[in-house]
């Protein structure tokens, strides 16, 4: 392992030799500590960044303020970039440019004449044609800074001073908010209502013991400026508490029925979207025809406030349409606190009391730096002050003195020496104005002495005393709370609200899917299908392999299985809409799946009934049986878990079962076990299942299959990794065995073949199927079992392939689909077959003469052997 310390070898007189570990680290450490600390992150004490910190004084320092008239906004620019902030000039504009606009802060810090951008995601005009100035509220940031409130540093330059903090007389932090990236720290902080900031503040400085509860009945939440409405006071009250947490933002519209439809009016959309790009996903929803009843999308916002309209048939369910679009688009989205700023110099996620504590030190820092300041400057002029009332009290003498001097420096030396004066003192007194000795001046002096002295008296007794500097701080929050009135623009609820949207509402579409082992889905249209030929596949990465393809509507829902034992649940609507040949999306646009995990089955779903039942089975030899039903979920935005499995196992197998199936479990070395469906008794979906199979030594399960449930032209398929293929009849050369007793052979293997199961499953006549070998991946194989013979038990298989290749995984071409039109034969005892109605809901589609049986077969997933 190489060393990471530093290392330095001096072989001539100015090379050096470094550890090429410490340098890389040495270089991108300093390199992440100036972008944390000096870039992207706020300081908790101002809550501004460093760009924005300097944009503000450099406009100060200009006096460009709100008094005086705008200033064109290069000229700020270039004086940022040359005394304060030597980076690029677009950096430092787009700053000003976000303080300034209404939509992004509840208290904007520039006030921009010029195109400062748009709610549309507009860019600003160039900084050469917008004006700007500092905003009053700025003031509030910057007030005092001339009295040693706050620590000063050199610039960049080492040629003036620049604060390290602006004294900030209400906490920003929470007020505007913040957000920045930087090395591997991200800040999310959403604005505040300064009124119930400050109010929350206040009460924090009066019971500095106070509880989180307690500060929440003045700060309930953020305000957006957006307004809109916010839903899950428990999701604000665990990221006032930790610094983490989400609510949800929600749109706020009104119905109106007009004559020919209904309106939905949006007047306040969810804060940082894009109201353009909202308006249109909105329509293409309606162009689309994602849901059934939009006529028309208009965005009719103007200066006086925004409004999008969206125009609804009166016959639609509105609520539907509302839901879908609450659901499908950013009229609801998640907005995720995550507070870090800068504390100490350091990055710290806090919670709301922390935010406070730190804000109310920093101010009563500040207060008491200023009062020292104050203190100072109140007792040089009182000492001045002094010195003049005795030259007042002595004006003859005094004026005697300096007539008899021949220059300043002896007059004040002659002045010091007669009335014990200081250097401060003789030097006002010789540059004392003759109209100050006037009668009324020398009251105002006397005057000026009394208010300095109690100034000076009040200034030492408020200097380093805690309690005084609290009350002083009260007392000014409470200036800034009258100065600057609030009102609460976002209404906060207190549960997040889960939008269902009725199929009824989507429209109803058959279209083509397929899914691959990696989590890559895929819709089109059957128009982009059949134009890219039936018996096309979509493209794949590589390495990938398709777990199936098959035809769903747009109101069906596809149930993936994956290997770590859980499931996605996924609405066929939700898909993107792509063409056939184009490679898939991944799913975590829509569930978050890990990349480690592998999708094994893939059913397609049009009802969920209670009397169908899933059976799953592991590769250590559980097997479960659960309710359709269970399966049904309202957030679906993370896999579920559909079987507790131990560590190192997998889910190898699913099928749905109809109350009369017969169960397969088959292991790597050509044993089996069948018994009726009823063996397994139902649990829920965290359940880990019972023993499937009596298993020995190294002895795997490879798949469970569902016997007897279809036509008995089906046939057991069972495939080695030698490429070995054994067709057999379930029905005649399998027998009914014990759950847990010693399993039968199906597969006899000789130890000189080096064979072992992968795979099997029931096939039809026009099965297709993938390979995925050490020399072919993603292929379809062709196996025409119409034309092989069922073999028994111990009779050797034909080959499959190429005896130089190896089999790794094969899996039926087509997803199963439970609740099409089916057909299930059940052999009576006198072995006779009669036609039994599927338990599930059938798909009316015309039957042909001679049609060969649908495809449904599961898809069967072996793990990388």
């Amino acid at each position: 392992m190489a060393k990471k310390t530093k290392e330095i070898i001096e072989p001539t007189g100015s090379l050096y030799n470094y550890n090429l570990e410490y340098i890389m680290g040495d270089r991108f450490g300093k390199y992440a500590k100036y972008i944390i600390q000096d870039r992207a992150l706020p300081d908790v004490r101002d809550g501004l960044k460093p760009v924005q910190r300097r944009i503000l004084y450099a406009m100060y320092m200009d006096n460009n303020i709100h008094s005086k008239p705008y200033r064109k906004s290069a000229k700020t620019v270039g004086a940022v970039i040359a005394n304060y902030h030597p980076h690029g000039d677009s950096s430092v504009y787009d700053a000003m440019v976000r303080m300034s606009q209404w939509w992004k802060q509840n208290l904007p810090l520039i006030d921009m004449q010029g195109n400062n951008g748009s709610i549309d995601d507009d860019p600003a005009a160039a900084m050469r044609y917008t004006e700007a100035r500092l905003a009053s509220v700025s003031m509030e940031l910057l007030k005092d800074i001339d009295k040693d409130t706050v620590p000063f540093a050199l610039n960049f330059d080492d040629t003036t001073e620049e604060p390290t903090v602006l004294p900030s007389r209400f906490p920003n932090v929470l007020v505007n908010g913040a957000k920045g990236i930087a090395a591997g720290y991200a800040t999310n902080i959403p604005p505040h209502n300064l009124g119930e900031v400050i109010q929350g503040c206040l009460y924090r400085v009066k019971n500095p013991e106070c509880s989180l509860e307690e500060v929440m009945e003045f700060i309930p939440g953020p305000d957006l400026p957006t307004g809109a409405i916010i839903r899950g006071k428990e999701g604000i009250k665990n990221a006032f508490e930790t610094g983490s947490g989400s609510f949800q933002i929600i749109s706020k519209y009104r119905l109106e029925k007009q004559k020919n439809c209904t309106s939905m009016i949006i007047s306040e959309i969810p804060f940082e979207v894009v109201k353009s790009s909202l308006v249109a996903r909105i329509d293409k929803a309606r162009v689309e025809k994602e849901v059934d009843g939009i006529i028309e999308v208009r965005d009719e916002s103007d200066r006086f406030g925004l409004s999008i309209v969206i125009d609804m048939k009166n016959e639609a369910d509105h609520q539907n349409i509302i839901n879908y679009l609450m659901k499908k688009t950013d009229l609801a989205v998640r907005y995720s606190y995550n507070t870090v700023a800068i504390c100490n110099k350091c990055p710290v996620q806090l919670g709301l009391l922390q935010i406070l504590d730190y804000y109310i030190a920093h101010q009563i820092e500040v207060i008491d730096r200023r009062t020292a300041f104050d203190l100072k400057v109140s007792k040089d002029r009182l000492h001045i002050v002094e010195g003049l009332m005795i030259a007042v009290n002595n004006i003859k003498e005094v004026v005697d003195i300096i007539m008899k001097c021949k220059d300043k420096k002896e007059s004040k030396l002659r002045l010091i020496e007669r009335f014990k004066l200081s250097e401060t003192q003789a030097e006002a007194i010789v540059m004392l104005h003759l109209y100050r000795l006037s009668s009324t001046n020398i009251e105002d002096l006397q005057n000026e002495f009394n208010s300095l002295t109690k100034t000076v008296a009040s200034l030492e007794a408020l200097l380093h005393n805690d309690k005084k500097l609290r009350k002083k701080l009260c007392e000014e929050l409470e200036e800034v709370y009258k100065a600057h009135p609030s009102t609460r623009l976002s209404v906060i609820e207190d549960e997040i609200q889960e939008f269902v949207v009725e199929k009824k509402a989507i429209i109803k579409e058959e279209v083509r899917i397929s899914i691959t082992r990696d989590g890559y889905f895929k819709r089109s249209s059957l128009k982009s299908y059949v134009s890219s030929g039936e018996d096309s596949l979509p493209a794949i990465k590589g390495g990938d392999i398709f777990v199936g393809t098959a035809n769903a509507f747009t109101t069906d829902t596809i149930l993936a299985f994956t290997d770590k034992g859980n499931y996605l649940y996924v609405p066929v609507f939700e898909l993107i809409d792509n063409k056939w040949k184009d490679e898939g999306k991944h799913i975590s646009h829509l569930v978050s799946l890990n990349g480690d995990e592998k999708i094994v089955q893939a059913f397609i779903v049009d009802e969920f009934k209670e009397n169908v039942n899933l059976i799953l089975a592991s590769k250590f030899g559980n097997i479960k049986k659960t309710s359709l039903v269970d399966f049904v979920l309202i957030r679906y935005t993370k896999p579920a878990k559909a079987m507790n499995l131990l560590k190192d196992d997998a889910l190898v197998g699913v099928d749905y079962v109809d109350g009369d199936s017969k169960v397969v479990v088959l292991t790597n070395k050509g044993k089996y076990a069948m018994y009726h469906e009823d063996k397994v008794s139902i649990i829920g979906t965290k359940g880990s299942g019972i023993r499937a199979i009596a298993l020995k030594d190294s002895d795997e399960v490879v798949s469970s299959v569902v016997a007897l449930r279809r036509a008995n032209k089906a046939q057991l398929l069972a495939i080695t990794n030698k490429g070995g293929l054994k067709v057999i009849n379930p029905t005649n050369l399998i027998e009914l065995t014990a759950r847990t007793n010693k399993p039968n052979d199906l597969y006899k293997f000789y130890n000189v073949d080096a064979h072992y199961l992968v795979s099997s499953f029931l096939a039809h006549d026009d099965a297709k199927y993938f390979v995925l070998s050490n020399i072919r991946a993603a292929e379809i194989l062709d196996i025409d079992t119409s034309k092989t013979t069922p073999l028994g038990k111990s009779i050797k298989s034909s080959l499959l392939i190429n005896e130089k290749e190896e089999i790794r995984i094969i899996k039926t071409y087509d997803i199963a689909s439970i609740g099409t039109s089916t057909k299930i034969y059940k052999s009576s005892d006198k072995e006779e077959e009669k036609v039994i109605e599927s338990p599930v809901k059938e798909k009316k589609v015309e039957e042909k003469k001679d049609e060969k049986p649908e495809q449904l077969s599961f898809l069967n997933y072996i793990n990388d052997l």
